[in-house]
């Protein structure tokens, strides 16, 4: 149970924290939790960390609990946002929340028959049935507008720069979020919440709201926002996308990929959040990389510990093998033991034509699937003069003119790559 904000002090995890926190940390099992928003039914890398700080929590021996802010979700939290949330209505919620909750199964162990087992709750549970005026008489007397005005998420919506202004709705937010702390620490003993630093401001209304209500002792601590070397924002590939956690939003290769093609500078720093790995061994990876940089195995590592964490042995193993396709030397074999998703995900945005199985049952002539079926090659006599140089490859293996396509070609029954030279590619899909 001991040491866990030392460990995550040296992780690059703590970025405030409450006078007493550690002390309480180290005394005794405690119940903690932190909040995810429900904006879409998957969680995306930039919900990482507050997952792994809960993994953290559950490691040490304390009792994390998750909260999906189905309550909170419908107003929108106001912190770091530069306009009003569009408010999301009970059925989306609650397939946002489903979602979220089958996600986070994959990380904690909810195991109720042990003392640490983790619980998921949905403030929309407390909240739904909680009239206005009970609102404002048991939780909106205790915390004065003066108290709530000098927050910086209040201050920078109300501040002369800002055009937008704040909704009475989204100013209640903080209260919301302060309550959700309360009720927790009546009903289930839940004396620590953390977040990313920019909660710090509505995590603290919290403990202030334990402590002029019923006079009790709560903590809290943050971590940094995690930001790229050049201090932009973190968590979306080079597209402007969010990497998802589903794997159908984001495919576990191009999950493997955003990781993998981090810089030298953010590696170290990632390995250290992202990964369960010992401070000894990270060190030593750190070291070994800044004597052959080029290899990158800082963060082939990095990929390699993230991917499994999220998707599992299988899925990094499908990931790795893609990667050698496209970028290394990799036979025919490792191109056909591909499955479907990730062949697409690997060769999204080749351009693709459908041929029949019936024909392909018969078999096409190369020259003939070059040209006229797919339109890859401009003509006959091109397919010719490349077939003669050898630059022709079916599936990552040269053929010749005299090659004809069939159904033995398939990849997961579906699909056949064609290549010109080495990064030409085409492919043709049967139907």
């Amino acid at each position: 149970m001991s040491g866990i904000i030392q460990e995550l002090q040296w992780r690059g995890l703590i970025h405030t924290i409450m006078p007493g926190t550690e002390e309480q940390l180290e005394k005794e099992m405690t119940t903690g939790y932190c909040g995810f928003d429900p904006t879409a039914d998957s969680l995306h890398v930039g919900s990482l960390v507050p997952i792994i700080l809960l993994m953290h929590m559950q490691r040490h021996g304390h009792k994390p609990i998750a909260l999906v802010g189905g309550a909170t979700g419908m107003i929108g939290d106001p912190t770091g946002k530069s306009a009003e949330r569009n408010l999301l209505d009970e059925e989306t919620l609650g397939r946002f929340v489903d979602g979220i909750r089958s996600q986070l199964e994959r990380f904690l162990d909810f195991d109720q028959s042990k003392p640490n087992a983790a619980v998921m709750v949905n403030n929309y549970d407390w909240m739904k049935d909680f009239s206005f005026i009970d609102f404002v008489r048991n939780v909106g007397k205790h915390i004065t507008v003066n108290y709530m005005m000098a927050k910086d998420s209040v201050k920078s919506r109300l501040g002369a720069e800002s055009t937008v202004g704040m909704s009475f709705t989204e100013f209640t937010y903080q209260l919301i979020q302060g309550y959700d702390f309360l009720h927790m620490y009546k009903e289930m003993g839940v004396k620590l919440q953390f977040g990313g630093s920019d909660q710090w401001g509505n995590i603290t209304t919290g403990t202030e709201l334990i402590r002029r209500t019923v006079q009790g002792e709560a903590f809290a601590f943050t971590c940094p926002l995690t930001t790229k070397s050049d201090g932009t924002k973190f968590g979306k590939s080079e597209g402007g996308e969010n990497v998802w956690l589903d794997k159908n939003r984001t495919s576990p290769y191009k999950f493997y990929q955003f990781w993998l093609n981090q810089s030298d500078e953010d590696s170290e720093k990632y390995i250290k959040i992202y990964t369960f790995l010992g401070q000894e061994e990270i060190n030593s990876l750190i070291e070994t990389h800044k004597e052959a940089p080029h290899l990158r195995q800082l963060q082939k590592k990095l990929a390699e510990e993230i991917t499994t964490l999220v998707h599992g042995k299988e899925e990094l193993d499908n990931a790795i093998k893609a990667s050698e396709v496209l970028f290394g030397k990799s036979t025919a074999e490792d191109l056909k033991s591909l499955n479907a998703a990730t062949f697409l995900a690997v060769f999204e945005g080749v351009p693709q034509a459908s041929v029949s199985k019936a024909e392909l049952a018969d078999g096409i002539n190369i020259i003939d699937t070059l040209s006229e079926k797919t339109g890859f090659l401009s003509s006959k006599s091109e397919a010719r003069r490349e077939l003669k140089a050898n630059a022709i490859s079916v599936n990552k293996e040269k053929v010749g003119e005299e090659y004809m396509i069939s159904s033995k070609d398939l990849i997961s029954d579906t699909y056949i790559l064609l290549q010109k030279g080495k990064k030409n590619y085409f492919i043709l899909i049967a139907e």
